[in-house]
């Protein structure tokens, strides 16, 4: 039987409706089902479109008819997918499934009112929402299935969360999160702003490798504690982290600084000029390596957060993901395997050039989706960090690697080159560096990071329904083929040549 939870709600006017339809807004999904029930007046319609306005781009403006005569009325622009059904004209099971409910149940989030019986078996993410009352005043019961059962629950944290803090009359903005598993909201209330960060502790995933989930293998983050660490020391050495105003570590919910929306990626896709933005982004890197960084951390509870060292063991498991995934969506079948074993023991003799004496914070995903230009600053404070928390201690390459080898935006040969140069030259002059070693570690890690994305983004797309990404893997490719021209990975590069050229962008 699948996992329920219940909770009831007042709604004391048609207002109240609208806003709690917003709120519920910030949780859904596609492949979620809300069924609506009622008499008629009871409040249905009128939560359901408040929804789907919710859902909508603010700055957009369009009809939401009833799907009384229709049946099923579709809305690509919103933020997902959503599909309206009215079944009241309906007489037979034969024709609602002429609808192509089931299909839409596994792309769109489907709302549906006057439901029949046989909407039961689609799907098991379900709300049932039962509206009650007269006039404008309602109750509501709301009873959540499967998939959805720990989303009525998230929901009513939330509101405590921020009731506690004084921020339950804020204004609440969805916010995307790109890949992650977090969901964060921008919230407004009065003059004041802050960004709602909502990170419950991640639970294990299946063990990958001497019994231990591929998280802890690649030191990821499990909660929002590492968030609420690095954060706050990034800004007691003077970088521009949003700072920490509330947490609840233990639940999984902080209030952060709201950084605005110029982000690099946004911004060079709308064309602004991004010779500043990318230098002061190179400076921040070249500052960071010329510092000393700690393995452990005093938090404000006095508690000690370790940083983990980005080991060999956590570079082998990232680059498992190509063989493990990209290999497989590629070949449309599994890697024999002496070839992944031939992969990993070739990984094995370079990954040392990565190591080092001077160890500095490695950000991880120091790339355009988690930058932020910020003019009106000074300093370093002109680039807002966001998405720390998988920060580890290993090679200052490495972020450059993440910057100018950006796996979602174009980075001309010419730009790297010119920014790489850049940062030697930041690098030279402040204290002894060994360019030589410096450049064949870039490659060594540029090809691992290379690597490690073609297969996230070969399981994103697999394992979560995520194609979009897959559009990324060309430029990948092309990223991997450029640092795999070192002489230090021409064994390596034998290997993609006979074993996987898709993978450099040949017999593709």
């Amino acid at each position: 039987m699948m996992p329920m939870t219940t909770h009831q709600k007042h709604l004391e006017s048609e207002r109240d409706t609208q806003l709690f339809a917003g709120e519920l807004s910030l949780f859904l999904r596609p492949g979620m089902i809300l069924i609506l029930k009622g008499d008629l007046g009871a409040g249905k319609s009128t939560f359901a479109r408040a929804l789907i306005n919710a859902l909508s781009n603010p700055k957009s403006s369009f009809d939401i008819p009833s799907p009384t005569f229709a049946l099923v009325q579709t809305y690509d622009i919103t933020r997902i997918p959503v599909a309206h059904v009215d079944l009241y004209r309906t007489t037979s099971e034969a024709e609602i499934q002429e609808l192509g409910l089931a299909d839409l149940a596994t792309s769109h989030l489907l709302i549906i009112e006057w439901p029949h019986p046989i909407v039961e078996d689609l799907g098991n993410a379900k709300l049932v929402i039962e509206f009650s009352g007269t006039g404008n005043s309602r109750d509501v019961e709301i009873v959540a299935y499967g998939g959805c059962a720990g989303l009525v629950s998230r929901l009513l944290k939330v509101d405590k969360f921020l009731s506690d803090r004084g921020w339950q009359k804020a204004e609440r903005q969805f916010l995307d999160g790109d890949a992650s598993s977090r969901r964060y909201e921008r919230l407004k209330l009065g003059q004041s702003k802050a960004i709602l960060m909502d990170m419950p502790r991640k639970a294990d995933g299946p063990p990958v490798k001497d019994g231990k989930p591929y998280s802890a293998i690649a030191h990821l983050a499990e909660g929002l504690r590492s968030v609420v660490a690095v954060n706050e020391y990034l800004v007691e050495q003077g970088y521009a982290a949003p700072e920490i105003i509330e947490s609840d570590i233990g639940a999984g919910f902080a209030l952060i600084d709201d950084f605005g929306d110029a982000l690099y990626g946004r911004m060079r896709a709308n064309g602004a000029d991004m010779a500043l933005p990318m230098q002061a982004a190179v400076d921040v890197l070249a500052s960071m390596a010329n510092q000393s960084w700690p393995a452990h951390i005093t938090m404000r509870d006095q508690s000690i957060y370790n940083l983990p060292s980005y080991d060999t063991e956590a570079q082998l498991i990232e680059v498992d993901l190509l063989t493990s995934w990209y290999f497989p969506h590629i070949k449309a079948k599994s890697i024999v395997n002496n070839a992944a074993e031939e992969f990993l023991q070739l990984w094995k003799n370079i990954l040392g050039f990565t190591s080092t004496g001077k160890p500095v914070w490695v950000l991880r995903d120091f790339h355009s989706p988690n930058l932020i230009w910020r003019p009106e600053q000074s300093g370093l404070k002109k680039v807002g960090l966001i998405d720390t928390q998988d920060a580890l201690l290993g090679h200052s390459a490495y972020d450059l690697v993440s910057l100018l080898q950006d796996a979602r935006i174009d980075i001309s040969i010419e730009e790297e080159a010119s920014l790489y140069a850049y940062y030697v030259e930041r690098r030279q002059s402040t204290g002894s560096f060994n360019s030589d070693d410096f450049a064949r570690t870039y490659a060594v890690l540029g090809a691992q990071r290379a690597t490690k994305i073609l297969g996230i983004f070969a399981r994103l797309a697999k394992r979560d329904g995520k194609l979009a990404y897959l559009k990324n893997l060309p430029r990948v490719s092309l990223y991997l083929e450029r640092n795999l021209r070192h002489p230090a990975l021409a064994d390596l590069r034998r290997w993609y040549t006979n074993t996987l050229p898709e993978a450099i962008g040949l017999n593709t």
